[in-house]
């Protein structure tokens, strides 16, 4: 079934989701939670299912959801609905079966060739023109947020960082998203608009191209100081690449974010407007499946096993998350463990938000507002008729006794 066409029921939405859906497989770790394969039982269709702990913070989980709401584009994740429990929250996805660009590159342990890197700009670059022509910023462009659909579709996801414009001159001062794919006016706090997007896009083509960002070696808190005093990052190897992409990457780490390309004026760039077959990355798809079915999602080469000892590799862990290295994703919060050690292994992700709770229900839809307290009156039900059936349970043993003793006296 096309996941344009797929949606939740109002039955499916009211039922306990553990009867909507069936569990399939745990993906991995991602942004707040754990991500699951699951099939929904009435239709078979296969979707993600992304589980976020309550006690997290609430009002990312709401920016996620009231971002994925507003947004339908083929270049982007579908949001199909989502359920709150007693102690988490259930995001219902469209399911990309490669996983993220990230994982590609992981699992087959080998860079993206400059045809795969193509197709996959020219489909993010699709999706961020939607985005930014809606008002909106993603603010956490990488490898690790671009799914691979099984057509090797490229698609936007985790939107907890998003940004939304008030109009188009308008411009935010909130220092949020990934450090080393930060762009210079986010760090310097001197405001900043969807120009953002396209510097992180030049820095995840280097990602794709050199297998990890620049400065991945450097503390991420050094990096933050080091990015803006820096000449914009070039390649590894430049010249073992097409004047095409290395121009391409070049456009878009202007330094200056007045003077950097719009996502529409960079579909017309020649790097983007190659006729890049997607044959090869459909190949590397076919391979990743073929190694996790043998070894497992949570598999561990040698290579991997060698590379712990490595301490400046361990500062980038990359953005990829096996289900036996949780990983918080994009949006991790500073760790409060003090006595946690200094590698910085996933701590490197910082996020700092100014934005308060009530801030953000202020700004969600009347209608939203409305969705969001019946699921919560639903789940308060549900979660009531579970305690009141756990203590007659308790007390029914009790009951059957004390009415025999009454009866005997």
């Amino acid at each position: 079934m096309d996941e344009t066409v797929f949606e939740l029921s109002a039955a499916d939405l009211g039922q306990d989701p553990n009867e909507v859906f069936q569990k399939v497989e745990k993906l991995g770790e991602g942004s707040y939670g754990s991500v699951y394969k699951a099939m929904h039982v009435r239709t078979g269709k296969i979707v993600a299912i992304k589980e976020v702990a309550m006690e997290d913070d609430l009002d990312e989980i709401i920016i996620e959801i009231n971002i994925m709401k507003q947004l339908s584009d083929p270049y982007i994740v579908n949001y199909f609905g989502n359920y709150l429990l007693a102690n988490e929250l259930w995001i219902i996805m469209e399911y990309c079966g490669s996983g993220s660009v990230a994982d590609l590159m992981s699992v087959c342990k080998e860079c993206l060739t400059e045809e795969q890197i193509g197709c996959i700009m020219a489909d993010t670059l699709k999706g961020l023109e939607y985005l930014h022509k809606n008002n909106k910023i993603h603010r956490d462009i990488k490898a690790g947020n671009i799914l691979i659909n099984d057509q090797g579709l490229a698609k936007l996801a985790d939107f907890g960082v998003s940004g939304q414009l008030k109009d188009d001159d308008a411009k935010r001062n909130t220092v949020i998203g990934t450090p080393y794919w930060m762009a210079p006016e986010v760090i310097q706090e001197i405001g900043y608009s969807t120009g953002v997007d396209i510097w992180s896009l030049g820095i995840t083509c280097i990602e794709m191209a050199d297998s990890r960002p620049p400065l991945c070696n450097i503390h991420p808190m050094r990096a933050i100081f080091m990015i803006p005093q820096r000449p914009s990052p070039t390649l590894t190897s430049p010249d073992e690449w097409s004047d095409e992409f290395n121009d391409f990457i070049a456009s878009c780490l202007v330094k200056e974010a007045a003077d950097r390309p719009t996502a529409t004026q960079l579909l017309k760039h020649a790097f983007v407007n190659k006729k890049h077959s997607r044959s090869s990355l459909l190949e590397m798809m076919e391979r990743a499946s073929t190694i996790i079915e043998e070894k497992g999602r949570n598999f561990e080469s040698d290579d991997e096993e060698a590379s712990e000892e490595d301490d400046d590799d361990d500062d980038y862990t990359g953005t990829m998350a096996r289900v036996d290295a949780p990983d918080d994703g994009t949006m991790v919060r500073a760790s409060a463990d003090s006595s946690a050690p200094d590698k910085i292994t996933p701590e490197y992700l910082v996020k700092i938000t100014s934005r308060k709770q009530a801030d953000i229900l202020n700004s969600m839809p009347l209608d939203s507002l409305k969705a969001l307290l019946t699921q919560i009156d639903a789940s308060m039900t549900r979660e009531v008729a579970a305690i009141n059936q756990k203590y007659e349970k308790k007390k029914a043993p009790i009951l059957t006794v004390l009415e025999a003793k009454t009866a005997e006296s």
